[in-house]
């Protein structure tokens, strides 16, 4: 089953109250995972970093290390959401974005670990991540495959084997066009690199994700917010609830229709073969004894005589006796 992961980022706006909303919405829109973002800001970014063009078309001008500043959580919020998961029965996560933050995760409990995009060139990070040997989930945003095998070397030299990484395959751009999308790339990390693959979503609607599970995607990560109109960077590229709530029925409807790959007629279709499909009938009145020929015999429904798939071995053979029009024939 898709492992959906319901990404809450920093759409709290740094509200613990609003964040623990956000758990519940995830959780009742059948999410298996509800992720946030653990960081400092000093941390993370220095005080003059310019923010993203998308970030400065949602919050206006400013620097970078202002804005995500008032969107930390604290230890405690972490505890509290924690124990908000439990209570709500979904799986906590949170993508670390530096060396101290990746520690407070691994305090707290942390059974995987969400590797950003940004961090997939950060060495020392990646080295750190790797040597928890815990399961792994790299998003590739901006990165080339090279820069792909490069980082799951890392990881793999520091002690977490490729079995236990996934890559998503992602464009990071919010949102990201759907030109730019690229999905069959997911398919290139996979066969490339012999890795688990998934995709995290950053389009606006529902269809491409719905689209990468059909692709064979493990794992889906799609940002959501209680409201698009609310102030922050990442609200206008994320599903409010009810679209959150449909975009897992229709990976779980998708699960569901991709099957097993085994061709044969379920049990609604054995029910309607016989309506649907024809057998051998008289096409007019046939004398006993008279050959059996295409100007006599004809294929109509119901299916519950001869096979028209016999057709060959009637033709030319003598009628046991007479058929009326529309009667189905037998040798």
């Amino acid at each position: 089953m898709t492992l959906i992961i319901a990404e809450a980022g920093v759409n709290h706006n740094g509200d613990p109250t609003l964040a623990r909303q956000m758990v519940q919405v995830a959780a009742e829109a059948g999410a298996n995972l509800v992720k946030f973002q653990t960081f400092s800001a000093d941390r993370l970014v220095a005080v003059d970093a310019p923010k993203a063009a998308y970030q400065v078309r949602s919050t206006g001008g400013g620097s970078q290390h202002a804005m995500i500043q008032q969107l930390e959580l604290s230890r405690a919020t972490h505890e509290l959401l924690i124990a908000q998961c439990r209570t709500s029965g979904i799986g906590f996560l949170s993508s670390a974005f530096d060396l101290e933050s990746l520690d407070l995760l691994v305090e707290l409990g942390a059974d995987r670990f969400k590797v950003p995009s940004g961090e997939i060139t950060n060495l020392p990070y990646l080295r750190r991540v790797g040597s928890l040997g815990r399961p792994v989930i790299l998003s590739s945003g901006m990165a080339t495959l090279g820069e792909i095998e490069s980082a799951l070397a890392v990881l793999e030299s520091a002690g977490t084997p490729r079995r236990l990484i996934t890559v998503l395959h992602c464009n990071t751009d919010y949102p990201a066009p759907m030109e730019d999308v690229n999905l069959r790339a997911m398919h290139t990390i996979g066969a490339a690199l012999g890795v688990a693959v998934g995709y995290s979503d950053h389009t606006t609607g529902i269809e491409v994700a719905v689209a990468a599970v059909a692709l064979g995607a493990q794992v889906i990560e799609k940002h959501f917010t209680l409201d698009r109109s609310l102030p922050g960077p990442d609200h206008a590229a994320s599903l409010e609830p009810a679209e959150l709530k449909a975009m897992v029925l229709a990976i779980r409807n998708v699960e569901r229709a991709l099957g097993d790959g085994i061709k044969r007629p379920s049990g609604g279709e054995l029910k309607n073969r016989p309506v649907a499909r024809k057998s051998l009938v008289a096409a007019r009145a046939i004398r006993a004894g008279e050959l059996f020929s295409a100007d006599n015999l004809t294929a109509k429904r119901p299916g519950t005589g001869l096979s028209p798939m016999r057709w060959d071995e009637v033709i030319g053979r003598p009628a046991p006796r007479d058929f009326s029009p529309d009667e189905a024939v037998h040798l």
